[in-house]
C-alpha cells in the first residue's frame, strides 16, 4: 500500500463528539488533501448519519453502553462488546491506518484498543473537564492526549496532555452579518435587546418549562426572546402556547438552521454546559446562562460551568432553580449592560484558537513517524 496518509476517526453518539471529529477530519484535508479519513462510530447512533453527510465514509460498530440499571442486559452488551472487537480488528487490518483519533463515544474504546495493540499510533481529545470513561481506559495506551480545560493531569498522564482547546463548526465563525442584519433575517427586533434560549437540536425540557412558567415575563421583561424548543417538544409546546396570549416578544422555534446568525443576533445565551457549545460561547465572547444539565455521565456539564463560572466567563443556574429563576435571572442580566461586558470580556479570554488545525498537525506528525505505511 502507498504511503498515502490514512487516518481512523472514532466516536461519537452525540454532537458534543461529533462536531469536533468532523472539524479535526476537515482540518487534516485541508492540510493534506489527498489523505484518506475514515470514521468508525456505533450503529444506530447520530454519526452514522451526520458523518456521511459531511462526506466522509463510516463503519459502524454493534457496541452499546452498559444498562446500569438491568444488569442481566448486560450480557448482550458483552457480547456486542466482544463482537465490536472483532469488527475492528478487521477494519483495520483492511483500511491500515497510520494514526487512529478517537473523540470519545462507544465506538472509540473498541477502535482505538485494538489500533493501539497493532502498534498504530493514538491521538484522544477529550473535549469535557471531566474525562469520560471511554477516554480514561484509553490513556495508557494513547501517544498524545488533546485536552481542552486546564487540569486534566487528574485524568491522564501529564507528559501525554497537550490542552488545545476544542474544535468548534467553522461556519459558527464565518458569520459576517451585523448584530442589526441577524436579527431581522430571524424576525427579530434589533432595536430590543435579544436572549437565545436553546437546549440543543432534542431540546431541554428545563429550559423550555423555564419559559412556559413564566409567559407573563416574556411581555413585561424588555427583550425578545429567540427560543429553540427542539424537535422533541415542539408540538406539545405549541399546544400549550395556544392558551395564552399571543405576544410578538416571543419567537418560537423547533430548530434553528443557522446557529451563525443567532448567536450574531444574540445579546445573551441561555444554555445547556456541553463542552463543544462552551467552546463555541468562548471565540464568539458569548455572554452566556448555563445551566448543566444533571443527565450525563460523571455529571460533567456542571464541571464544564464551574470552569467558566469560577473566572468570572458565565452564570450559572442549576436545573433544579431553573423553571423560578432561570428567566428572571436572563431578563436581569440582559438588562445589564456592564454585566454582559464583564461575561464578554472574560470569556474571550478562555477562547483557544485553530484548534481543529493544531490538533491536525498532531496526527499528521504521529502518522508520519508511524511504522505503519
Amino acid at each position: 500500500m502507498s504511503n498515502q496518509l490514512r487516518i481512523i476517526i472514532s466516536g461519537g453518539g452525540t454532537g458534543g463528539h461529533i462536531f469536533p471529529a468532523i472539524s479535526i477530519a476537515n482540518a487534516i484535508m485541508a492540510k493534506v488533501p489527498d489523505a484518506e479519513i475514515l470514521f468508525v462510530g456505533a450503529e444506530g447512533r447520530m454519526e452514522m448519519q451526520r458523518v456521511p453527510a459531511a462526506g466522509y465514509q463510516i463503519k459502524g460498530l454493534p457496541v452499546c453502553g452498559f444498562d446500569r440499571k438491568n444488569l442481566l442486559r448486560n450480557v448482550v452488551v458483552l457480547w456486542k462488546l466482544f463482537k465490536s472487537q472483532r469488527m475492528a480488528k478487521q477494519i483495520i487490518r483492511e483500511f491500515r491506518p497510520m494514526a487512529a483519533v478517537g473523540v470519545g463515544g462507544y465506538a472509540s474504546g473498541p477502535t482505538l484498543n485494538k489500533c493501539a495493540d497493532m502498534g498504530i499510533p493514538c491521538l484522544i481529545q477529550e473535549q469535557n473537564s471531566y474525562a469520560g470513561v471511554t477516554n480514561k481506559l484509553l490513556a495508557k495506551k494513547a501517544s498524545k492526549i488533546c485536552v481542552a480545560y486546564d487540569g486534566m493531569e487528574r485524568f491522564f498522564p501529564a507528559d501525554k496532555i497537550e490542552n488545545l482547546g476544542n474544535p468548534v463548526r467553522q461556519s459558527l465563525l464565518e458569520c459576517r452579518l451585523s448584530r442589526e442584519d441577524a436579527a431581522r433575517q430571524l424576525g427579530l427586533d434589533p432595536s430590543r435587546k435579544i436572549i437565545l434560549i436553546v437546549g440543543g437540536s432534542l431540546g431541554a425540557r428545563t429550559l423550555n418549562e423555564s419559559v412556559l412558567q413564566h409567559l407573563d415575563l416574556v411581555e413585561q421583561g424588555g427583550a425578545d426572546i429567540l427560543w429553540q424548543t427542539g424537535k422533541y417538544y415542539y408540538e406539545e409546546i405549541q399546544k400549550r402556547l395556544a392558551d395564552h396570549q399571543p405576544t410578538s416578544h416571543l419567537k418560537v422555534t423547533d430548530f434553528i438552521s443557522d446557529m451563525g446568525v443567532a448567536y450574531r443576533a444574540a445579546d445573551l445565551v441561555v444554555s445547556r454546559a456541553g463542552a463543544s457549545s462552551i467552546s463555541e460561547f468562548c471565540l464568539l465572547g458569548m455572554p452566556v446562562i448555563l445551566v448543566p444539565s444533571p443527565n450525563v455521565a460523571e455529571n460533567h456539564q456542571y464541571h464544564n460551568a464551574m470552569a467558566l463560572v469560577e473566572k468570572g466567563a458565565a452564570i450559572y443556574v442549576s436545573d433544579a432553580d431553573a423553571p423560578s429563576q432561570l428567566l428572571r435571572t436572563a431578563l436581569d442580566t440582559v438588562a445589564d449592560e456592564k454585566k454582559l461586558k464583564d461575561l464578554h470580556t472574560n470569556i474571550l479570554q478562555l477562547a483557544k484558537h485553530q484548534s481543529a488545525e493544531k490538533i491536525a498537525d498532531r496526527v499528521i506528525h504521529l502518522a508520519k513517524n508511524s511504522t505503519i505505511s
